[in-house]
Order: structure tokens, then C-alpha cells, then sequence
């Protein structure tokens, strides 16, 4: 569990420390702030696209190979980012480090889903610990390092973690056949439609197009016809990606086993959901506090940092609790917390004390808490066994979905200044999502439908 943990930390500690380094990167490189946030966006998007092709060649290729391949990745993306000469570079470096980590949170749950067969629920809460945890205190590591050493140290301080874990998971992964479909000495064609090539270029081209024109039209605060195109392009992509995995033989997505398990495709809208609440609260409050209510960087950091452990404190407790009720239980109490909070952040008033705040984030928090150890729980039971790598990897892609989309809501309603009033429509939209969670857990939990699935599944 250490072994995987401290691999996997390294994609949310790395997505969330880099935050606090964009001023010092607008200083450096000389560029504004549309450019230089394209160092987080670039991110979540290579890693929503990494992390399901990553499942898929742990399931033909063995998953102890690629979580070390991910952490050898990772080690070499972190030696050479610092060295940048351009912020291009530092972006593909970037990029590179995304796929190293995607490897090892795609694969690393699926190893124990594969290997630990007993308190499973348990044994996430304990991979939720090192999840959350490094989210929650990446921004809080960031600045102080940014402080005392600078930008490229963000970097570095990946490569104690990733040594660590290389060494115990060399040790302690137990090793596992590749799938009998990948055999030496096949050619290269044969290779290629084994790992469904054609549909991981379509799916890339498609996912990238759709989400660059997203992102560029938010970015630039106004909808070009170039923006336009290249929402076209991506949507058709996708298109021609369904199409094309419907009529594989080895389909990189297998379509038609989500659509025969329809629980492991409502677990995972139902989890993008969930982020699109997280972050746009992870995202704006922070801004709201330091634009609305001029409270201090150190403050606000403070605050926040109450938001992660109430995070870490619920997710031991909801894997002892998922282990003997199921994850419905948990989820539907989250998803009651997120109401709550997201009420609360609209009961807010400029002249509300600023402490009140943390009891939205303590309903947020708790709430993260159990989403990430029940969501999980809900995925392995819904997911079969011959394809948790691709399943997992898919689980994952709809976390930064659902970060991609709260960065975007957030920037619709905002436009160019963050303000209160905005702040209270976000509010309302997100009790809007809240409510939707909690009539679709209830109503999921006493039908009963997703135990009939798992049922059938075991």
C-alpha cells in the first residue's frame, strides 16, 4: 500500500503545487496569465487522456511493469522540467511528467483491486489518505518551497517519492502475467490493433480538439470562429472514436461492456459531478476570499488547508463504513453535505465573518472524503475484473473532466473580475448539481438497481 501510495500521490500533488507558481512564471518567462495557466491545464488534460490508455496497456502488458515504467517516467520528466529553456519546453516536460503519473494512479488502483481481495473499502481509504492528502497540502508545500528555492524546486521535490517508491514497489508489487492476446514477435500492425491505435488517436485528437476550444474560448473571455472549428473538429472526432470502438475487435474503451454494465457508467458521471462541485469550491473560494473579502494569502491558505483535513480525517472512517453498509450510504450522505455547503455559500453576505466559511468547507471536505473512498468502492463492484485497468483509468479521466469543467464554470460566470454577486450564482448552481446527486442516490438506493448489478457482476 505504501509502495502504491507514494507513486500515486504524485499526480494531485503535482497538479495542485504548480498553482502557486504562476506569478513567478509570468515574471520569468515574460508572458500573461492566459499563457502561463496553460501550464495547469496542459496537465488535466494530458492526464485525462493518459490515465485510460495507461489501463489499457496494464491489462495486455502487466501492471507492476507499468507503474515502474511510470515512476521512471516521472523521474526523468522531474530532472529535466527545471532545466526548460522556454516555457514550451516547460510545458512538454510537463506533459511527460502527466503521462509518468497517470501510469501509476490508473494502474496503481487496479493492483489492488487485483491483489487485495479482502476490506477493500479499507484498503482505498488508505490510498484516499495519500490522494487527498497531497492535494490538499500541495499548495501549502509549493509556496513555501517557491519562497525559499524558487519555481524549478516544485520539480524536484518529486524525487525523493518517486526513489522511495520505486525501490518498495520493485520489492513488494507482486508480479503479474501480461494478457494471453500479447504475444513477442507479433508485427507491428497486429500490435497496433491489439492496443487499438486508431481509437486512442481519434479519442486524443477528439478530447484535446473539444477541450482546447473550451479552454481557449474561457481563456480569451469571447467565442472565435477559430474556437468554433476546433470544437467541431473535436466533436466529430469523438463521433468517429464511438463508431470506430463499437465495430474493434480489441476496442481501447470497450463501449458495449459499459453499456451492458450501466452502474459503472453512472458511477462515473455521477464522480465528474462530484469534482465539477470540489473544485469550483477548491478553485473559487480561495479567489474569493483574497478579491471579496481581501483576506491575506496566508489566511486563505489556512483556511483551505482545513478544507484537506477534514478530507483525510473521513476517509478511514468511510472505508471501515463502506466495508460493512456498501458505498450507497456514504454516498448519499455526501452528497446531502455537498447540498448543505454549497446552501450555505449562498447564505453568505460581505459582511459575514470570514471564519463561517469553514463550514462549507468542512461539508466539502467530509463530503471529498467519502466520495473518494465510495465512488471507488462503487467502481470495483460495478467494474468486471478484465478490464479494472481500463475502468480505472476511465474513473480517473472523469475526475479532470470534472476539474476541467470547474475551472470553466467558474470563468463563464466570473468573466474578467471575480465578484459577490458572482459568487452567489456559482452557489446556487452548485446546490442545483448538489440536489441532483442527492434525488439520484435515493432514488438508485431504493430500487435497488445497483445492487442487482453488482450482484450479477460477483
Amino acid at each position: 500500500m505504501i509502495s502504491v501510495g507514494l507513486g500515486i500521490l504524485l499526480n494531485p500533488l503535482n497538479s495542485s503545487m504548480v498553482s502557486v507558481a504562476i506569478p513567478r512564471l509570468q515574471n520569468v518567462f515574460q508572458l500573461d496569465f492566459t499563457v502561463v495557466s496553460w501550464i495547469i491545464f496542459s496537465f488535466y488534460i494530458a492526464s485525462a487522456i493518459a490515465q485510460p490508455v495507461m489501463g489499457k496497456a496494464s491489462d495486455l502488458f502487466g501492471r507492476r511493469k507499468i507503474f515502474l515504467t511510470g515512476l521512471v517516467v516521472a523521474f526523468v520528466a522531474s530532472l529535466l522540467a527545471p532545466l526548460s529553456p522556454s516555457f514550451g519546453w516547460l510545458i512538454v516536460f510537463r506533459i511527460v511528467q502527466s503521462i509518468g503519473t497517470s501510469m501509476m494512479v490508473a494502474v496503481g488502483m487496479a493492483i489492488v483491486r487485483i491483489h487485495i481481495t479482502e476490506k477493500q473499502a479499507t484498503a482505498l481509504s488508505v490510498l484516499s489518505i495519500f490522494l487527498s492528502g497531497a492535494a490538499a497540502i500541495g499548495p501549502f508545500i509549493g509556496g513555501v518551497i517557491i519562497h525559499w528555492r524558487g519555481w524549478s524546486a516544485i520539480f524536484f521535490v518529486n524525487i525523493p517519492f518517486v526513489v522511495v517508491s520505486f525501490l518498495l514497489s520493485w520489492r513488494h508489487i507482486p508480479k503479474d502475467e501480461p494478457s494471453t492476446s500479447a504475444q513477442r514477435g507479433m508485427s507491428l500492425r497486429k500490435w497496433f490493433d491489439l492496443i487499438d491505435a486508431s481509437g486512442i488517436l481519434l479519442f486524443t485528437v477528439g478530447l484535446v480538439a473539444l477541450l482546447t476550444s473550451l479552454l481557449s474560448s474561457k481563456s480569451s473571455g469571447q467565442i472565435s470562429l477559430s474556437n468554433v472549428i476546433v470544437g467541431l473538429i473535436g466533436l466529430v472526432s469523438l463521433g468517429a472514436f464511438v463508431r470506430h470502438e463499437l465495430k474493434a475487435k480489441s476496442p481501447f474503451i470497450p463501449l458495449r461492456t459499459f453499456a451492458k454494465y450501466p452502474a459503472m457508467t453512472w458511477v462515473n458521471v455521477e464522480f465528474m459531478l462530484v469534482n465539477v462541485l470540489f473544485y469550483s469550491l477548491f478553485f473559487g473560494l480561495p479567489s474569493y476570499l483574497q478579491m471579496v473579502r481581501h483576506v491575506s494569502e496566508f489566511q486563505t491558505g489556512i483556511l483551505m488547508l482545513s478544507l484537506g483535513l477534514c478530507s483525510l480525517v473521513t476517509s478511514p472512517i468511510a472505508g471501515r463504513w463502506i466495508d460493512k453498509s456498501g458505498p450507497r450510504p456514504a454516498l448519499l450522505v455526501s452528497a446531502i453535505l455537498m447540498t448543505l455547503g454549497s446552501v450555505w455559500l449562498v447564505t453568505l453576505n460581505q459582511n459575514s465573518p470570514v471564519i463561517s466559511v469553514c463550514l462549507a468547507l468542512a461539508a466539502f471536505g467530509v463530503s471529498n472524503g467519502l466520495n473518494n473512498v465510495g465512488m471507488q468502492a462503487a467502481l470495483f463492484k460495478s467494474s468486471p475484473k478484465e478490464i479494472i485497468g481500463v475502468a480505472s483509468g476511465l474513473f480517473n479521466t472523469s475526475r479532470y473532466l470534472g476539474t476541467i469543467l470547474s475551472s470553466l464554470l467558474i470563468g463563464i460566470i466570473m468573466g474578467n473580475k471575480f465578484s459577490f454577486e458572482g459568487f452567489q450564482v456559482l452557489g446556487i448552481i452548485l446546490t442545483v448539481i448538489a440536489l441532483s446527486l442527492v434525488f439520484t442516490n435515493r432514488r438508485r438506493r431504493e430500487s435497488g438497481k445497483l445492487d442487482e448489478s453488482v450482484g450479477s457482476v460477483s
